[in-house]
């Protein structure tokens, strides 16, 4: 089934926690203006739903109905997330695969050391000990296909912004009234 149109744009903004995903995805949106819809796993998996992260759960769906029903209102999407390839690979492909217009890929890619220290400064640090988030960090865990580009972690928030902006065509698209 097809989604969206030809000059809507899909973002997918994968990586682990503290990797910057949320923040490009917001800059994003604040830089482009209306038109962008922001999915986020964390908001439909923990604030909808209060659900655990785990195969086959409910979120799932509900993330690839929203990318949807934003794509096909004429949004351009911006979905982001820890979004695991070996649980969600599946539903990013098959959305990957309906979209008619163009879909970009990344991977923020954070080292370990890294990522534990930008979490130590986040409010969630408090409740979310470093045990908790080793568990989840998973290295590299890409897509298969090579469908992702990897933006490491010696990318700048402006400079990751500003690729994604160019790479996507959304620097050259106008936002909504």
């Amino acid at each position: 089934m097809t989604v969206g149109t030809e000059h809507t744009r899909l973002v997918v903004l994968r990586g682990n926690s503290a990797s910057g995903k949320s923040s490009v995805a917001a800059a994003l949106r604040e830089r482009f203006g209306r038109g962008l819809a922001l999915v986020g796993q964390d908001n439909l998996r923990r604030t909808v739903l209060r659900e655990r992260d785990r195969p086959g759960a409910a979120n799932i769906g509900l993330i690839d109905t929203v990318a949807r029903y934003a794509l096909d209102a004429g949004y351009h999407v911006v979905l982001e997330g820890i979004l695991y390839a070996d649980r969600y690979g599946d539903m990013l492909a098959r959305l990957r695969g309906d979209h008619r217009g163009p879909t970009h890929a990344y991977y923020l890619h954070v080292p370990w050391e890294e990522t534990l220290a930008r979490h130590r400064t986040k409010p969630i640090a408090h409740e979310v000990g470093e045990s908790a988030l080793r568990d989840w960090y998973r290295e590299l865990d890409l897509l298969p296909g090579g469908v992702e580009t990897v933006i490491g972690a010696d990318s700048t928030l402006t400079e990751t912004v500003d690729r994604v902006m160019r790479d996507t065509g959304l620097d050259g698209l106008p936002a909504r009234e």
